[in-house]
C-alpha cells in the first residue's frame, strides 16, 4: 500500500513539474542585476539559469560598426552570469548573449539595463550623477493637500507629445520632454498653452501615458507616434521624447528636466506602467534568458493572453514579483516619481501589488497608486489572487477605474449608440450614485440597478478613480457627439459639462482626460493609438473657442481642492454624511453633504444633476442656500431651484 501511495505522489509531482518546467530555477535575492558602475570598474549581472554559457560585447556606437570586443561571463550562484570590467568604461555600449539549447542567443539588452542608446538596440554604461540637472538634489514633490491623501489628488491623463505638437502651442520643443517642461507658452490668442495651462487648470498630478523605451516608435524617424503600451526597455526613457535618442544620458536628463519641472510648480508625475505583458514574446529579453519562465502559459504549453497583445507576465513569480518592485523603486529613488498606473492591474497578483504599496508607501507616503481592475482576457491564475475592481478590498490603498461610473455618465464604450445619465438615459442614474459614494456601502444604493457592479466593492473611497473618459476608446466630446447625433451643439456642451460636474463633485479619485476641459475632439476616431498628431495632437485654440466650458470645470477643479466634503476620507462617513434627496422628478440626482462633519467651511452643500433634457423645479432642503457653482440657465428662488435640462448645480450653507 505504501509502495502504492508513493508510486502516485511520483506520479503527481512529475505532472506538476511537466506544467510548468521552471519551479525548480534558482531564485536570486540580490538587488545588483544588471550594471553597478564606477570609474574604476564595472560590474555586470543577468539572471539566466538555464544557459551554459553567457557573454558580453562592447561597442563604441549605438547602432551600426562592429563589435569592438566580446568577454566571456562567470557562472555564479542562483543563475547569476557576471563579469567585471576593472577599469572605465563610461558612455560604451553592450549586449548580451547566452549560449542555451546549443545555440547562441540573438544579442538583447538585460532587463534592468538603465540606459540605452537608438531603438534600445544596445544598453550603455553611463554615469547616472552626470544625468541630474542642476539642483536635482534638492529637487521635492510638492504636497497636494495638507495630508497627502490619495482622494485629494485631482489627475490630469497626458500624452507628452500631444500637449505640444500642434503648431498653435508655441511650444519650441515639440512632442519632447523639454517641450513640456517649457512654460509661459501662449496660443496666437493668448491663452496659456502646455505646462502653463495644466498648472493654471489647477490639478494636482500629471499621469503621463508610457514613457519607458517602447517598441512601436522608430528613434531614427521623425513624426512617429504611438501611446507606448508596448514595453521593451521597463527602465529607461523613451527615447522619441528626446532630443537625441543616440545617447543614454540625454533622455534621462531631459525627463528629469521635465519632472524637477513640474515640481517646482507645484506639480506631480504619476507614471503609465505595463508591467502586465511585452511587445515582444518569445524573442523578448526575458523569455531568452529565461525560457518560458516570465509568462504564465495555458495547460497545452502556449503563451497566456490576458493582455490581448499576444502574453502575460507572472507577477506572482518570484523573479518577475522582484523585477516589478525594483523598477517602481528606482522610478520613484532616481526620478522622483510621484505614483503609478497599472495598465490591466487584473493580471497581477494582489499580494505582489500589496507588496508594492507597502514598500513604496515606506519611503514615499503621498505616493498615489491606481490601475485597470480588469484584463483583456483570460488568465490562469485564479479571480481570487488577481488585483481585479472586484477585489479592490484587498488592495492597500490601489485605486481601480471605476467603469460603473463612467459608462454610466456617457453610455457603453463599446455601444457607440449607447448614452449614459448625462447625454439622457436617466435609467443610468443608479450607477452615477453608485459613482458618487465611491463604490461603497451605502443605505440608499439599490445596487440591482447598478450597471456592471451589484454590490459594492470599495471599503474606502481612496480604492476608486472616477472618471469619463482617458485616451482609451472615444474622448467625451466625440462620444456625446456620435451617441446623440440630433442633439444641438449647445445642448452637447452642457451634457459634457454634467459630466465633468459628475466627476469633480463625487467622493474617491477624479481624473480627467487632457484637453476635455475645453471639448477635445479626435473628430471620431476610437482607438487612436498610432493615429498620429493630426487626431491626437492637442488643438489649443479650442481653449478659446470653448471658453466658458474651460472655466468652469476649472472652477469645479477649484471648488473639490477648496472643501474637503467632496474628498471623505473613509466609506463610514460617506454613508452617514452623504444623503441623497427622495422623491425627484425623474432625471434628477440630488444630495446633501454635510460639511461640517467633514470639517468643511461650508457646514451644508447641496449637490444636484438634471440628466434629463427639460428644465425641472426642485425644491432643495430647508435652508438659507447660496449658489455656488452652476452651469446655463438654473435659477434659485427663495425655495424654489429650476434646474436646467443637462445641467448640475452646487449649493452651500
Amino acid at each position: 500500500m505504501q509502495n502504492i501511495l508513493l508510486f502516485f505522489l511520483l506520479i503527481i509531482a512529475t505532472q506538476v513539474v511537466a506544467q510548468d518546467p521552471t519551479a525548480n530555477y534558482p531564485i536570486y535575492n540580490g538587488n545588483d542585476l544588471g550594471l553597478t558602475y564606477t570609474p574604476k570598474a564595472s560590474t555586470f549581472k543577468i539572471w539566466a539559469p538555464t544557459a551554459v554559457a553567457a557573454r558580453i560585447n562592447f561597442y563604441k556606437t549605438d547602432l551600426g560598426g562592429v563589435c569592438d570586443r566580446t568577454a566571456n561571463m562567470q557562472k555564479a550562484a542562483n543563475g547569476v552570469w557576471e563579469i567585471t570590467i576593472e577599469h572605465n568604461i563610461k558612455n560604451q555600449y553592450y549586449t548580451f548573449q547566452i549560449l542555451i539549447n546549443g545555440a547562441w542567443s540573438a544579442e538583447l539588452i538585460d532587463p534592468y539595463a538603465k540606459a540605452c542608446g537608438t531603438n534600445g538596440i544596445r544598453a550603455q554604461v553611463i554615469d547616472l550623477k552626470e544625468t541630474n540637472p542642476i539642483g536635482w538634489e534638492q529637487d521635492q514633490s510638492p504636497k497636494f493637500s495638507k495630508e497627502n491623501k490619495q482622494t485629494d489628488a485631482v489627475i490630469y491623463e497626458l500624452h507628452i507629445r500631444d500637449a505640444s505638437i500642434h503648431a498653435n502651442s508655441a511650444i519650441q520643443q515639440k512632442g519632447k520632454y523639454l517641450g513640456l517642461a517649457q512654460l509661459g507658452t501662449k496660443s496666437s490668442s493668448g491663452k496659456s498653452t502646455g505646462l502653463s495651462h495644466i498648472k493654471e487648470l489647477g490639478v494636482t498630478h500629471i499621469h503621463l501615458l508610457p514613457f519607458y523605451d517602447y517598441n512601436s516608435v522608430d528613434e531614427t524617424k521623425p513624426n512617429q507616434y504611438n501611446w507606448g503600451y508596448d514595453p521593451v526597455n521597463y527602465n529607461i526613457p523613451e527615447g522619441s521624447y528626446s532630443t537625441n535618442p543616440a545617447d543614454g544620458k540625454v533622455r534621462i536628463k531631459e525627463l528629469k528636466e521635465l519632472v524637477k519641472t513640474m515640481h517646482s510648480n507645484g506639480l506631480r508625475i504619476i507614471m503609465d506602467v505595463v508591467y502586465n505583458h511585452t511587445a515582444l514574446t518569445a524573442n523578448s529579453n526575458f523569455n531568452t534568458l529565461a525560457p518560458d519562465y516570465y509568462y504564465r502559459k495555458k495547460a497545452d504549453g502556449t503563451f497566456s493572453d490576458a493582455s490581448a497583445c499576444g502574453n502575460e507576465t507572472a507577477s506572482d513569480k518570484a523573479m518577475f514579483r522582484k523585477f516589478m518592485m525594483e523598477s517602481v523603486l528606482y522610478w520613484v529613488k532616481e526620478y522622483h516619481i510621484d505614483g503609478f498606473r497599472f495598465d490591466l492591474m487584473g493580471i497581477h497578483d494582489i499580494e505582489t501589488m500589496n507588496l508594492i504599496a507597502d514598500t513604496l508607501r515606506k519611503i514615499k507616503p503621498s505616493i498615489v497608486l491606481y490601475g485597470e481592475g480588469w484584463t483583456a482576457g483570460g488568465s490562469p491564475l485564479p479571480d481570487d489572487q488577481r488585483a481585479l475592481k472586484k477585489n479592490a478590498s484587498a488592495l492597500n490603498g490601489i485605486a481601480v477605474f471605476s467603469d460603473d461610473m463612467r459608462d454610466g455618465i456617457k453610455g457603453s464604450v463599446f455601444n457607440i449608440d449607447d448614452r449614459g445619465f448625462a447625454t439622457g438615459k436617466i435609467a443610468n442614474a443608479e450607477s452615477v450614485k453608485f459613482g458618487i459614494i465611491a463604490a461603497g456601502m451605502h443605505p440608499q444604493i439599490d445596487y440591482t440597478k447598478v450597471n456592471y457592479s451589484k454590490a459594492p466593492y470599495t471599503t474606502s473611497p481612496a480604492s476608486l478613480i472616477n472618471y469619463a473618459d482617458c485616451h482609451d476608446n472615444n474622448i467625451l466630446w466625440d462620444k456625446i457627439a456620435l451617441s446623440f447625433k440630433e442633439a444641438s451643439e449647445k445642448d452637447r456642451i452642457k451634457m459634457h459639462e454634467l459630466a465633468h460636474a459628475i466627476v469633480l463633485t463625487s467622493q474617491g479619485t477624479p481624473f480627467l482626460t487632457a484637453g476635455s476641459e475645453f471639448l477635445r475632439t479626435k473628430n471620431g476616431v476610437e482607438n487612436s493609438f498610432d493615429k498620429g498628431d493630426l487626431v491626437n495632437g492637442i488643438d489649443w485654440d479650442l481653449k478659446t473657442s470653448n471658453a466658458s466650458t474651460y472655466q468652469y470645470i476649472q472652477s469645479l477643479i477649484k471648488i473639490r481642492r477648496a472643501h474637503p466634503a467632496f474628498r471623505m476620507t473613509s466609506a463610514k462617513q460617506i454613508a452617514n454624511h452623504l444623503v441623497f434627496q427622495n422623491n425627484l422628478p425623474e432625471g434628477i440626482i440630488a444630495y446633501t453633504l454635510n460639511g461640517a462633519a467633514a470639517g468643511d467651511s461650508w457646514k451644508k452643500i447641496w449637490v444636484a444633476f438634471n440628466g434629463s433634457q427639460t428644465t425641472q423645479t426642485i425644491t432643495p432642503p430647508a435652508g438659507n442656500w447660496k449658489m455656488a457653482s452652476k452651469n446655463n440657465q438654473t435659477t434659485l428662488n427663495g425655495n424654489q431651484l429650476n434646474l436646467d435640462g443637462s445641467s448640475a448645480v452646487i449649493l452651500y450653507q
